[in-house]
């Protein structure tokens, strides 16, 4: 009885000094970030909104496209990539729970049969054994360990979501390129079946000799030309195919997306406060995570600098016959403290501390470009988006004209008032007039996308998980 009131003693006493140690190393207080009171490019064009009107979860839904929705809701699923980082994510809240686990007492318990002996006499020795071990954390290092691990899981959750709205991003302009160039075979195709009238005309006007030789080598230039820029775009359009494939975790062979007229929804996309892309963009809270993890590593290796201190205890049964195993007299025990700790490293833990302080310095630093960084693609998606509606607003203009000019001077040329070389050269400025409108049309969608991916997607940091211990899933 008296070891036993000793035990709970001991026990008492250490728990009581546990819950009083200190904690040594910085508290994480988040670093100043560059600010900026509003986005330069948005002025005169689109007024900054609050956060509650930027596209949120399904942001690919602004586009109102149920295909490129249906390719899209893949991605998370079945993209290798987002599923790479999904398992180091995994193995990230693991070593978290790891972490938290080591500040409790670990527990463990043995038995075992073994006879010996020698050429005279054998022997056998039976037993049975439990014991605990709890490393009481007097500076907060466990604490601080628990604490990186913590973040680092919470940097890996945004990493994840970074992951995956880069390759929902990929997919997206992949897919609007595709649809662009579907648009454009399908110009290529009318101006084929076009020229190909031609050339019968400017043909038996050349049998008739009514025309030079000349004229008719331009018909058939023109219409050769033409096939040719068709083929160099379908096989083009197949490795676009290709890539969104391979996004959504399919092989290519398994895969086809079936040419579509283009139909297409610029959305209005509000350019959110300056501030909100802290809150907004899973890259900015990786990098920040990054930072809380090297506070805290600063914390683990100034420890460093104090002893471990370790309660173990043990209890069992010894004896050489089993059936008189578990009587009293085969009953051992043993309860102690241990403390260790360097008491002469040449500067090794001193170093180790300077290590884990520079390593914050350039979490920090790297924290701050990465928010300079996502300044600058709003600003850059924002003008783009800006003058590509200008281009597009002349190029229609510009569009127009030159097919009215490519029709009177074939109605010309059909009237023998004028030479093929001049229908020829009305009918290039037209296709390329299209082709300008078209590649217009591609690099709106593009850009939109790209300034939806840099203000977040539809992510929030409050989808990081909380920084409490991550729940183990016992569903089966």
């Amino acid at each position: 009885m008296n070891n036993r009131i000793i035990q709970c003693v001991c026990i008492s006493l250490f728990a009581t000094i546990l819950s009083g140690c200190a904690v040594v190393g910085p508290d994480y207080k988040r670093p100043s970030a560059p600010q900026s009171p509003s986005f330069k490019e948005a002025k005169g064009w689109q007024k900054a909104t609050p956060l509650d009107q930027a596209p949120k979860g399904d942001w690919w839904k602004v586009y109102q496209d149920p295909v490129l929705s249906k390719l899209l809701a893949q991605v998370q699923i079945n993209n290798q990539n987002v599923a790479e980082y999904a398992a180091q994510y995994e193995k990230a809240k693991a070593v978290a729970e790891q972490a938290g686990a080591n500040l409790y007492p670990s527990i463990n318990g043995s038995a075992g049969a073994t006879r010996s002996g020698t050429q005279n006499q054998t022997s056998n020795s039976f037993s049975a054994k439990g014991s605990a071990s709890w490393e009481l954390d007097l500076w907060g290092k466990l604490r601080r360990t628990r604490e990186e691990d913590r973040a680092s899981a919470m940097a890996s959750a945004a990493q994840l979501a970074n992951a995956t709205l880069s390759a929902q991003s990929s997919l997206a302009q992949d897919y609007f390129q595709l649809r662009v160039m579907d648009e454009q075979i399908a110009l290529y195709q009318r101006n084929i079946k076009n020229y190909t009238q031609y050339l019968k005309v400017v043909n038996n006007q050349y049998k008739a000799g009514n025309i030079s030789r000349s004229s008719l080598a331009q018909a058939q230039t023109q219409l050769h030309t033409t096939r040719v820029s068709m083929i160099n775009l379908k096989w083009q359009r197949a490795q676009y195919e290709h890539a969104i494939a391979v996004l959504i975790g399919k092989p290519p062979a398994a895969f086809s997306l079936p040419a579509e007229p283009l139909s297409y929804h610029l959305p209005t996309i509000p350019a959110e406060l300056p501030s909100a892309l802290l809150q907004r963009r899973p890259d900015i809270a990786y990098a920040e995570r990054n930072v809380a993890a090297a506070n805290a590593a600063v914390g683990v290796a100034i420890a460093g600098y104090y002893p471990d201190l370790t309660l173990s205890a043990s209890a069992g049964v010894e004896n050489s016959t089993l059936s008189n195993l578990f009587e009293l007299p085969s009953r051992v025990w043993s309860i102690g403290p241990s403390l260790s700790g360097n008491i002469f490293d040449f500067g090794a833990t001193k170093a180790k501390v300077r290590q884990a302080k520079a390593s914050y310095d350039a979490s920090v630093a790297n924290y701050r470009q990465t928010v300079l960084n996502a300044f600058q693609e709003v600003e850059d998606y924002l003008v783009a988006i800006h003058g590509l509606n200008e281009e597009m607003a002349v190029q229609k203009q510009a569009t127009a004209s030159a097919r009215e000019s490519a029709r009177v001077t074939y109605n010309q040329f059909n009237s023998g008032m004028i030479d093929y070389l001049n229908v020829a050269t009305t009918e290039a400025t037209s296709l390329s007039q299209q082709q300008n409108e078209l590649n217009i049309i591609k690099s709106q969608l593009i850009n939109s996308v790209k300034l939806i991916v840099a203000l977040g997607g539809g992510w929030n940091v409050s989808d990081l998980p909380s920084a409490t211990p991550p729940k183990k899933n016992t569903a089966k």
